[in-house]
């Protein structure tokens, strides 16, 4: 190799590394700092790197092809989610099997039963909102993979269960069964139900509440209005790295119809005197499919049960844990609902918790039974199963 050539090359390269690091700064104009990063302690430093590191272009473009390997020879995406039928996604939690699930699903039934009497000792009425999983409302989009035997017939399980818990469970998978041939009751990229899915639930809830006379006070009246259709990414595309590369392999978007509810305000009163000297009768705690205003299920529930809700539903920490902060805070201990709707997804049930936020004496004491001929019916059915 010539001197020249030699000099050609280092020049070439110098320059590839002058264009990647001018490319990659671009990176740097999107980053945000927030009050809580400080320069002192290097939270600033840290979080810029961490933003610099995941815009970094040659890390995406290296993401973006292994991801499009995966899906074009594989037909995988990242671990999280399982590609069905006709861009359907699905959640993996749905399909794979959960070490130790009979101990994680014992000790989550004592739970339930120890916040059905904690509840009941404060005069409140448990109706505990069993949503299906998605797979289990739609099998025909499964694609090679499907799920373990865990998931086959925990739906029907978890109802069992309850029943002889005596815990107040309305069953949710009938009403969903049969809306399916009206409309989407889930999204085909997300993990959650659509607004109609939600509508459809609320709906049933409330239908449950009123035969068991659970809820007194005069009927509220809520209004419900529908915006215009828009493409909605799913969560679940999250777990295809695809952009911007290999966009165009993405499924396509959902059409999302999102819909808010707000009180019917009497004349010459607002929205805000409508409820200000009255109690709340109703609290609704969950997970995603109630936090997320996207499907709109408080607004759902306020129509159908013609009653305020209270939402203390939380995003990402699944349905105990919410449940057991609210029994600590001072509006349940001080103004206890009529009724509490507790929205638990069935793929829950095995899972394992995360309880070290809270007092072991506290939880030990919760998943004590009044009636310990209940822990021996629970053991007998599982036999039998």
């Amino acid at each position: 190799m010539t001197r020249h050539l030699r000099k050609l090359y280092a020049l070439l390269f110098l320059a590839l590394l002058l264009g990647l690091g001018l490319w990659s700064l671009g990176g740097l104009g999107s980053f945000q700092r927030t009050a809580q990063m400080s320069a002192l302690d290097g939270k600033l430093a840290k979080a810029a790197e961490t933003h610099y590191d995941e815009q970094f272009p040659l890390k995406r473009i290296g993401t973006n092809l292994w991801a499009a390997l995966d899906f074009k020879l594989f037909n995988e995406g990242r671990p999280g989610v399982v590609l069905g039928r006709e861009h359907w996604l699905f959640s993996d939690e749905e399909f794979k099997p959960v070490a130790n699930s009979d101990q994680y699903e014992q000790e989550n039934l004592a739970l339930i039963r120890g916040v059905r009497d904690t509840l009941q000792q404060h005069g409140v009425q448990l109706v505990l909102a069993i949503v299906p999983a998605k797979v289990r409302l739609y099998p025909e989009y499964v694609g090679e993979q499907t799920p373990a035997s865990l998931h086959a017939d925990l739906y029907n399980e978890f109802h069992a269960q309850a029943r002889q818990a005596g815990v107040f469970a309305p069953d949710l998978l009938a009403p969903l069964q049969e809306a399916k041939a009206r409309g989407q009751v889930f999204l085909r990229t997300d993990t959650h139900w659509t607004p109609m899915g939600a509508e459809v639930v609320a709906q049933h809830l409330a239908a449950a509440v009123a035969r068991q006379t659970l809820l007194n006070g005069e009927p509220q009246q809520f209004v419900t209005e529908q915006r215009q259709s828009a493409p909605y990414k799913g969560d679940l595309t999250n777990f295809l790295p695809l952009d911007p590369l290999f966009s165009n392999l993405l499924p396509p978007p959902d059409t999302l119809q999102q819909r808010s509810t707000r009180p019917a305000e009497a004349e010459g009163e607002s929205g805000d005197a409508l409820f200000a000297d009255s109690e709340i009768p109703v609290a609704l705690i969950g997970t995603s499919y109630s936090a997320n205003p996207n499907w709109n299920f408080l607004g759902a529930l306020q129509q159908a049960l013609r009653s305020d809700v209270v939402n203390y539903a939380e995003d990402g920490h699944g349905p105990l844990l919410p449940m057991l902060k609210y029994l600590q805070t001072d509006a349940f201990k001080n103004s206890a609902p009529q009724v509490l709707i507790w929205e638990f997804p069935e793929r829950y049930l095995p899972m394992k918790n995360d309880l070290s936020a809270f007092d072991p004496q506290w939880i030990a004491q919760l998943k004590k039974t009044r009636n310990a001929n209940q822990d021996l019916a629970l053991s007998s059915h599982r036999t039998e199963n």
